[in-house]
């Protein structure tokens, strides 16, 4: 870690309360997250994660060709909390599908998308099985997908009565994609290469 990168990481990774104003002001190349005020700090993905990531977008894209929803990789700003420039819980899932428009803006997405898609490393796994998964769960997304590239599997979390329901999967499995009726994801193609 060059010197720079190290300013900026204290710089923006205090204890202070930012919003997303705060967030979108920050003059830097690196990747933050904001979960109730707290920057975080984001590593770069690692190659094996970016394959799985395109395998994955790939499916739901062309799935989503010709339909209402729409399918965003990371970086995109997510302003869980429906709170626009106010939001203190900014998040940048790896995938998200959204089907209802009215909460995209041309910088980022206010509230809750249909879907969101984590792919864990062992330095955001507490984060995302954790925090992020609350967060989701309050904010009232409706199906969380968590992969570990690792133990090439899938938890998915589907939305029931304002609790998550969870499936496991391995990789030699399909997954179906609750709130894209038809749509089915090969866990072979993801994880293979």
């Amino acid at each position: 870690m060059t010197e720079e990168v190290k300013e900026t990481a204290r710089k923006y990774d205090r204890q202070e309360r930012y919003t997303y104003t705060d967030y979108a002001a920050w003059d830097t190349e690196d990747r933050y997250e904001l979960i109730d005020g707290v920057a975080y700090m984001m590593s770069a993905p690692t190659a094996t994660h970016q394959r799985i990531l395109g395998k994955l977008y790939r499916q739901l894209a062309n799935y989503l060709v010709g339909k209402t929803c729409e399918v965003f990789l990371a970086p995109f700003d997510v302003c869980l909390n429906a709170r626009g420039d106010d939001d203190d819980t900014v998040v940048q899932p790896d995938l998200l599908v959204i089907c209802d428009k009215t909460i995209l803006d041309d910088k980022r997405c206010n509230g809750a998308p249909d879907m969101i898609i984590e792919i864990i490393s062992p330095s955001s796994s507490r984060r995302d099985r954790i925090v992020k998964m609350n967060k989701y769960l309050s904010a009232g997304v409706r199906e969380y997908w968590i992969v570990d590239p690792e133990f090439k599997s899938v938890n998915r979390h589907i939305l029931e009565s304002g609790k998550y329901v969870v499936s496991a999967y391995e990789d030699n499995e399909t997954v179906s994609v609750n709130v894209l009726e038809g749509c089915v994801i090969s866990l072979p193609e993801v994880f293979a290469g």
